[in-house]
């Protein structure tokens, strides 16, 4: 099977929110290897405190090659999410993600699966901004949150040169805008995955 990490920065690899179906040719397996090794070369720093990263964060930029955002990164919508920290050692971390779509608020509930290794965190400065890393099938996607809908000039310089180290240049890197955020949803429009 395939697995999709997470990685925030803060930098962590927070565990396989989704498991994908996949065949179980040597093809497949090839895929997977490589797709496990290239989140491995994320530099990790220990003992993050999962407490210290609960709570509000809105999403400055995202940098990443997928279809979607090339064709379509000038649409993109405010967007926030709320981690809630595992109660214990084996529980997931709760992420609820809030956006709009088709001027109607989403929230969108996942739960993420700590890993076995422990220090698989990496820890930028968590008080003000964090950089996820995302890894599906082999290729990396970046996301700049911050506290605040607005982080300073150096920190979205440093979400830049981190993604150019991911080959996602500035063609690459999307701006999300920071105003008209969702607060709620309506029960018909909560995704739980």
């Amino acid at each position: 099977m395939q697995h999709v990490w997470i990685c925030i920065a803060m930098l962590t690899v927070l565990g396989e929110p989704n498991t994908l179906g996949a065949s179980r040719t040597q093809g497949r397996r090839t895929e997977r290897n490589q797709t496990e090794n290239t989140i491995d070369k994320i530099t990790v720093a220990p003992n993050l405190d999962l407490d210290q990263v609960a709570g509000k964060w809105y999403l400055i930029s995202a940098a990443s090659k997928c279809p979607f955002l090339l064709e379509n990164g000038f649409k993109v919508e405010s967007t926030t999410i709320s981690l809630t920290p595992p109660t214990t050692f084996d529980a997931p971390m709760l992420v609820s993600t809030f956006r709009k779509l088709n001027q109607q608020c989403w929230e969108i509930r996942q739960e993420y699966q700590t890993t076995k290794s422990k220090g698989r965190l990496l820890l930028s400065n968590h008080s003000s901004y964090a950089i996820l890393y995302y890894q599906r099938q082999g290729k990396i996607s970046m996301k700049l949150y911050g506290r605040s809908p607005k982080v300073p000039d150096s920190t979205a310089d440093k979400f830049e040169e981190l993604a150019a180290k991911q080959s996602l240049g500035l063609d690459y890197v999307f701006q999300f805008p920071g105003y008209s955020f969702c607060e709620t949803a309506d029960e018909d429009y909560v995704l739980v995955m």
